[in-house]
């Protein structure tokens, strides 16, 4: 079974669709980077609704031993940062990123990025859902923007679109 590496957003917004229990069914083990808890508890303390990622005993926190110092110059957070570094460290990982820059950048480090959307369409594939299309409804509401052709190439990966 696949190992990922997971940023703030996509744990955000599982958990805001009540999907965050599938991290441990679709990955034998979870990381966070310490940036991630630190960005989730603001969150909290903010009055926002954010997982409490500390108190899951699938999810264990692991720090990279560095982070590129070219990388602080970009308009990425302390959890995006964190997260890349550390899956350039563990290549072998899945990394979960939303922010398009991040994923631009794991993409051209030879990462395998995969968005909270991708884990819809695993879920999907693992029996985990019979349908994509109401989480997709859910990720919305709870903040998480989709492109009208996103959300079409997502329902069509998924079976449940139709070719135009």
């Amino acid at each position: 079974m696949t190992e990922v590496i997971s940023n703030t957003s996509p744990a955000l917004y599982l958990h805001r669709a009540g999907k965050l229990d599938w991290l441990p069914s679709l990955f034998s083990s979870v990381w966070i980077p310490e940036a991630v808890l630190r960005e989730l508890r603001e969150g909290r303390r903010r009055g926002y609704d954010v997982p409490n990622l500390e108190g899951l005993e699938w999810v264990r926190v692991v720090a990279p031993q560095s982070v590129p110092s070219a990388w602080l110059t970009l308009d990425l957070g302390a959890g995006e940062l964190e997260t890349l570094a550390l899956a350039l460290e563990h290549p072998e990982r899945v990394v979960l990123l939303d922010d398009d820059l991040a994923r631009r950048i794991g993409q051209a480090a030879g990462l395998t990025v995969w968005g909270t959307l991708r884990v819809l369409l695993s879920a999907k594939e693992q029996g985990l859902t019979p349908s994509v299309a109401p989480h997709l409804a859910r990720l919305e509401e709870s903040g998480m923007w989709i492109s009208e052709s996103l959300r079409h190439r997502v329902l069509l990966l998924a079976g449940e679109g139709q070719a135009e």
